[in-house]
């Protein structure tokens, strides 16, 4: 079982680059099935659910080819079947992109229910309200979401709620559509305009997308492309969010700094020193940070991706702070593993009370999600002595070559398979 061991107390300095925005694409692969022509998309996380569904296209019958690490080649012509179901699949969120995909290009559509980080309930049942509404039957069969109908038809759809994978999942299957669609009260983030802007490049018509109307006129077929996926807003402000928790100066490459907005208000919040460039941004620390309030919201709010990250950091602040959840009910899960490492922190419903602590000291902990084992990592290079971290194949599933990016920035961290190196990591740090 693979782990992180971190020896803490290092600031960070030098320059990171930022790789692409796995959220974004996740969306765009399963998109790129949608034309029979090829299709050429770089800038491709090399991260484990980008993989998995890479897979699963090519289960499917496309024809997937690695150009390199960051990018691939997609031929939709040669599906042969509209089923996707395998163990790998069903432990991944963004399977449901793939109903939105088969269901606009064949009509029909059967995908595993989708799995991913147990971060509360997110239930597809606005995905099926829109594929419904445009005409189409959906049943939960067997742990398959079954789509189907003849005609596909363009329809006015409000979202009861924000969604980003309800509106990402009913563009797609609209954009195939009969007639114009409208979605009302959709979600705004920077991955549902890329998705938006990669359909076009394919000769999709979607307009709004980055506003709460979005409105698709049908086409009927669409075309080869070659696209760049947008940076991964989250893994920038990961990284943002470790030097602010360690002290230390660090250049955040390959990013767009109007995406991290609500992230670099927080920091300058909190007392640090934020330089924005054209496509970088410039993280400087103390190490000494003040409490503050945050309250996680759709975008352009505080992202609820960055929320475990953020609360890291108010535990050591000067102070008391409170953290808002108002996005997922189930992202207190890394409380417990903070306290083991000195944190005082409260949790009353969907608000965390954090009372900052002079600094952590290093412990064994779980990851128990992608984006808390991230924050977990945070503690641990701020923390007096040596933090392990297990599960990390939670971490893996977003971010690429996390403890080389931390390494070269000076961090001392080690990605270990068993007890002997862990040992021998200890033995050389100490």
């Amino acid at each position: 079982m693979e782990q992180y061991v971190i020896k803490g107390g290092n600031p960070l300095y030098g320059e990171v680059e930022i790789g692409g925005a796995k959220n974004a694409a996740l969306a765009i692969l399963a998109a790129a099935i949608m034309t029979d022509e090829t299709v050429t998309i770089d800038n491709l996380p090399n991260v484990r659910d980008i993989n998995v569904l890479l897979q699963a296209i090519q289960e499917i019958g496309a024809k997937v080819e690695r150009v390199d690490v960051h990018k691939v080649k997609i031929n939709g012509s040669f599906i042969r079947e509209v089923s996707v179901d395998n163990e790998f699949i069903r432990k991944i969120r963004a399977s449901y992109y793939l109903i939105g995909a088969l269901l606009g290009k064949y009509r029909h559509a059967e995908v595993a229910l989708p799995g991913g980080c147990d971060i509360g309930s997110r239930p597809i049942d606005l995905h099926i309200k829109g594929f419904r509404s445009m005409g189409a039957t959906v049943e939960i069969e067997h742990g398959l979401v079954v789509a189907k109908t003849d005609r596909l038809v363009g329809t006015h759809i409000y979202l009861d709620k924000v969604s980003v994978g309800a509106t990402i999942n009913i563009m797609m299957a609209a954009a195939m559509a009969e007639g114009k669609t409208v979605i009302e009260n959709a979600a705004k983030e920077p991955h549902v305009v890329d998705v938006a802007n990669f359909l076009n490049s394919m000769g999709a018509n979607i307009r709004g997308a980055g506003t709460d109307v979005i409105r698709i006129v049908g086409v009927e077929k669409l075309h080869k492309t070659e696209y760049s996926v947008i940076p991964d807003q989250i893994e920038a402000g990961t990284f943002m969010f470790a030097v602010a928790a360690t002290g230390g100066d660090v250049l955040v490459k390959d990013v767009i700094p109007k995406h991290l907005e609500a992230t670099t208000a927080k920091l300058l919040e909190v007392g640090c020193k934020v330089e924005e460039f054209d496509d970088a941004v410039r993280v400087i620390s103390d190490g000494k940070l003040n409490h503050t309030q945050v309250t996680t919201l759709p975008y352009p709010g505080f992202p609820t991706d960055m929320q475990p990250q953020m609360a890291v950091l108010l535990g050591i602040a000067e102070g008391t702070s409170t953290v808002t959840e108002s996005i997922f009910e189930n992202r207190f899960k890394y409380v417990d593993e903070l306290t083991r490492m000195g944190a005082t922190i409260k949790v009353e419903s969907n608000i965390a009370i954090i009372t900052g602590v002079k600094k952590y000291s290093g412990a064994r902990v779980n990851a128990p999600d992608l984006r808390a084992g991230a924050a977990l990592v945070i503690a641990g290079l701020e923390a007096d002595g040596i933090t392990v971290v297990d599960d990390i194949y939670y971490i893996e599933r977003g971010y690429e070559e996390f403890e080389k990016k931390l390494s070269k920035l000076g961090a001392q961290i080690e990605k270990v398979s068993d007890e002997k190196e862990l040992q021998k990591f200890i033995l050389k740090v100490s």
